[in-house]
């Protein structure tokens, strides 16, 4: 079992940036981490991934925007956010799966709020 913990969220204005973080209890280092966001009304949508080869998948609507990273020595994920736009208040989750298990993970969420 892996608990995913986020931090990082806030109010930032259109413009600003903000960095999310999700550590984990465990080494993730076999995982696929990805960041997923869900807005009000709206269904969980994934939008960044890493493979735990390190490949990089974005969504068309925060590529160049965003970058997913991870540190395996610290177990942790991150989402860096640029140039944020009102479209991206969410709030916002990191999972991790593990292929060889079959288990996947979520952090609790962290509400992101973009406005002036």
């Amino acid at each position: 079992q892996v608990q995913l913990v986020e931090s990082g969220g806030g109010l930032v204005q259109p413009g600003g940036s903000l960095r999310l973080s999700c550590t984990a209890s465990g080494s993730i280092r076999t995982a696929h981490a990805a960041w997923y966001r869900q807005a009000p009304g709206k269904q969980r949508d994934l939008f960044a991934r890493m493979s735990r080869g390190g490949s990089l998948n974005y969504a068309d609507s925060v590529k160049g925007r965003f970058t997913i990273s991870r540190d395996h020595a610290k177990n942790t994920v991150y989402l860096q956010m640029n140039s944020l736009e009102p479209e991206d208040t969410a709030v916002y989750y990191c999972n991790c799966a593990f292929p060889l298990s079959g288990n996947a993970y979520w952090g609790q969420g962290t509400q992101v709020t973009v406005s002036s």
